[in-house]
């Protein structure tokens, strides 16, 4: 598998709309041996990391995205704190919406954030991606 396409199906299943476009997605995913799960996040950016990481961890796990060895579980974490340092500058002392996307294949961890970052409708949009191999 290659790490590319693991990384594309995380910043695509982090960038779907709705819970239906994710299942719809998650199924052409799976159709290339790309396990994947995203999760939504919203608010403050600097009480954020510890608790966007959490989620990918959980959502990793609740669609069998990883098991629940330290290694795939720390490979999550790693590859989340990755794709938040990337949105970092643009995101600090604002608030952040937006969804997580989580994908796997073969030994291939991607861990997407795409996030709308700032006050009211004046908002600003990133995408952090980190990636790790198990």
């Amino acid at each position: 598998m290659d790490s590319r396409e693991v990384a594309r199906a995380a910043i695509e299943i982090s960038m779907t709309p709705s819970r239906e476009d994710e299942s719809v997605l998650q199924k052409k995913h799976l159709a290339k041996g790309i396990k994947s799960s995203a999760v939504d996040y919203g608010g403050e950016f600097l009480s954020s990391p510890q608790k966007v990481v959490e989620r990918a961890i959980v959502a990793a796990r609740r669609e069998q995205v990883i098991g629940s060895s330290h290694q795939e579980e720390g490979a999550v974490a790693g590859a989340a704190r990755e794709a938040l340092a990337q949105v970092m500058p643009k995101a600090l002392g604002l608030n952040v919406g937006g969804k997580v996307g989580i994908a796997r294949g073969g030994d291939h961890i991607a861990v997407a954030v795409f996030f709308a970052i700032g006050l009211l409708h004046l908002n600003e949009v990133a995408v952090g991606l980190g990636h790790r191999v198990i």
